[in-house]
């Protein structure tokens, strides 16, 4: 234990914190992901959604501070009860989705690293193994500085991690890692190269052969069967090449604008996937940003999931003379973590990005 311990406290301590600090990067982004986990599809918590925000905010400020406790050696019997609790719910949850296929990416890192589930879940149970060890040895874990010493450094992160939240909540992620992050080009994101390794798939096609039923596996060719057909199942091999942004568009009620509208030098972008919940304060603004932008030479645009009954609703009551698009809500919600929030783009690539809070500093 005077071995493993030490060797368990600085991984699981490393690991919470780094974990914890991507998601406490972008706290809005994993609440969108507790939302998915609470829907009536997977958990069927439904009631928890509307709190998935401060919920969010919670779980990645302890996973932050529970990594520094272990590494200062702060209230031990607490930090190592936490750990293992965390652990075992977060475990319980990966083998749910990944078993019964639920969610695609847990999200334990955030957008900076995409698990499949099955990768989750292993990542976990190594994880839940590293704080059995630490629970077992409880014992042998002692703070490394003097009592005031630890309980201020305990105080500070907390402070720090809260504080830090709070800040890209008000503002946006200080590290993006999106594909529609500044200097991106969305055109480029959303291209597939001609040389691009294709998907692969195999089909386990059913037939009755002389009222027997016979199995035959293919590439995706109908095979060539004296039979009746019964069934097929197919499996995805290898997924190949996949666009980093696959469900991004600007659309009207007629037609597709994506190109059109990406090929623009100057482009302002304002996103709000739903216009109901949109913050007034940063609705308020829209109108002096789309007037002094239009008199720059800009196209100002609007993307929104919302109906025509919001925009026709939010466009007069804050006098917005600018066209909404639509545009899928996840999408919008993945482009840019405020709502509204605003672009600068030139020719597809994103210039400059801000949160409402921020569009004054916006540079025309």
């Amino acid at each position: 234990m005077k071995i493993l311990v030490p060797i368990s406290r600085i991984f699981v301590g490393i690991l919470f914190i780094i974990s914890g600090f991507i998601k406490l990067n972008d706290p809005l982004g994993f609440s969108y992901k507790l939302q998915e986990y609470f829907s009536t599809d997977v958990l069927n918590l439904p009631f928890l959604e509307p709190y998935a925000l401060i919920i969010s905010v919670f779980v990645v400020v302890f996973e932050v501070v529970l990594g520094v406790f272990l590494l200062i050696g702060y209230k031990p019997k607490f930090t190592v009860w936490s750990l293992l609790l965390m652990i075992v719910f977060f475990t319980f949850l990966t083998f749910y989705s990944a078993y019964f296929d639920k969610v695609k990416d847990c999200g334990c890192f955030g957008d900076a690293l995409k698990l499949t589930p099955w990768e989750s879940f292993t990542k976990d149970v190594v994880l839940l193994v590293f704080v059995i060890i630490l629970f077992i040895g409880k014992s042998c874990i002692t703070p490394i500085f003097k009592p005031f010493l630890t309980t201020l450094l305990a105080l500070l992160s907390f402070i720090g991690s809260l504080g830090f939240g709070y800040h890209v909540l008000m503002h946006l992620p200080s590290i993006d890692f999106r594909a529609y992050k500044i200097g991106d080009n969305l055109i480029e994101n959303m291209s597939t190269p001609v040389d691009a390794p294709k998907a692969i798939q195999e089909f386990t096609w059913v037939f009755n052969v002389n009222g027997q039923e016979q199995t035959i596996v293919t590439d995706g060719s109908y095979p060539s069967v004296d039979g009746d057909y019964v069934s097929v199942d197919a499996k995805v091999i290898d997924e190949g090449f996949q666009p980093s942004i696959l469900d991004f568009s600007i659309e009207s009620d007629t037609e597709d604008l994506t190109t059109t509208f990406l090929a623009k030098e100057k482009l302002i972008m304002i996103v709000s996937y739903n216009l109901d919940t949109a913050d007034k304060h940063g609705l308020q603004k829209l109108k002096a940003l789309s007037t002094n932008a239009q008199a720059k030479g800009y196209t100002v645009i609007g993307l929104s999931a919302s109906g025509q009954g919001a925009i026709t609703k939010i466009s007069e009551t804050y006098g917005l003379d600018f066209e909404f698009y639509l545009c899928d809500e996840k999408a919008l919600k993945t482009v840019v973590r405020s709502n509204p929030g605003v672009l600068q783009l030139d020719r597809g690539t994103v210039q400059q990005k801000v949160h409402w809070n921020d569009i004054d500093n916006l540079e025309l």
